[in-house]
């Protein structure tokens, strides 16, 4: 649906974005991530052909962008972080403009501008100037034109960005249903955003695509954490017996009790189930009593500051190994 090699861009000295590679499915959505400055924006901006990269290949629906640019941004829906708007058009005036630029023919149009209007739930505020608008449904309206023409590739910038809690549940409702037809790329700092619509991110560090992976396999580590009734040292010994076991620290038992706790490194590649199988069956060979044991994971939050932290980047290294 959506490849895209080696691209950069740069402005004089500065590089904006540089070697990002990556390619989209029909029906994923896609989180994008990174710090203010990452490149994020600029990438999103070349994905809708609105930013001409520096080198690099877009390719959408098997087709060069560079070479067919006005036909494919007629399959590409795009909501920037801050929508350009005409405050003294009214809503449908609005929309009926932005179609005309979609190249959405007079027999369609109608009947279009209806459809993203139910979908976004603007019909109250159809004939209201934009000006006088919240910034939640100035938001809904830039939604709202980004679904003109049932785009099959969608690029949402900070889609539930001034939203209230229910508005944001209905546009993640209104997401996942696009995603049926669409690609969809997903670009915000709401890490619960990702988690609740995504099964993949990209994370951009500096200019560069530093993850490419399956939230799912984010989320592992390679710790397991167990609680057992061994003594300390007992608890070393069994487990740095074990094959599969890199490092054994010892930690004070977050219930608080006077049970031996440790967070049990594991070698790379490892089945994490049959580890968890040996520890246990070490610790049953001990005459011992296992209360817990658990792989250790880590949520989308830690997993940002590590990539953006200096010391962390041979972990990022690591993580590409996981891409999708």
């Amino acid at each position: 649906m959506l490849r895209v090699s080696h691209l950069k861009r740069a402005y004089g000295d500065f590089i904006a974005a540089q070697g990002v590679s990556f390619s989209i499915a029909k029906g994923e959505i896609v989180g994008l991530l990174g710090h203010n400055g990452a490149g994020k924006t600029t990438v999103m901006k070349m994905l809708s052909g609105y930013l001409e990269p520096s080198s690099g290949e877009i390719l959408f629906d098997n087709r060069p962008l560079s070479q067919h640019l006005k036909t494919l941004q007629r399959k590409i829906g795009y909501l920037p972080e801050s929508l350009p708007v005409y405050p003294e058009l009214s809503v449908v005036d609005y929309l009926d403009y932005a179609a005309e630029l979609k190249g959405i023919s007079a027999a369609e149009k109608k009947q279009e501008i209806k459809r993203v209007i139910g979908a976004t739930e603007l019909h109250d505020k159809l004939l209201s100037p934009i000006s006088t608008l919240s910034r939640g449904y100035k938001q809904r309206v830039g939604v709202a034109q980004a679904l003109l023409g049932k785009p099959s590739l969608l690029i949402l910038d900070e889609p539930t960005n001034g939203l209230d809690p229910q508005q944001t549940m209905h546009m993640r409702e209104l997401i996942r249903s696009i995603a049926k037809e669409a690609t969809v790329i997903l670009s915000t700092h709401i890490m619960q955003e990702v988690d609740a619509l995504c099964d993949r991110v990209l994370m951009m560090r500096a200019g560069k695509l530093v993850i490419d992976a399956k939230i799912a396999t984010l989320r592992q580590s390679r710790h397991v954490l167990v609680r057992c009734n061994l003594s300390e040292h007992k608890l070393q010994t069994v487990f740095t017996a074990l094959p599969d076991i890199v490092a054994v620290e010892l930690i004070p038992d977050e219930q608080g009790t006077a049970v031996s706790c440790a967070r049990l490194e594991i070698k790379t590649g490892c089945d994490m189930q049959a580890v968890c199988a040996a520890v246990a069956q070490a610790i049953f060979n001990q005459a011992g009593q296992l209360f817990e044991l658990r792989a250790q994971t880590r949520d989308l939050e830690t997993l940002f500051r590590e990539v953006n932290s200096q010391t962390q980047l041979d972990y990022t290294q690591e993580a590409l190994t996981y891409a999708a």
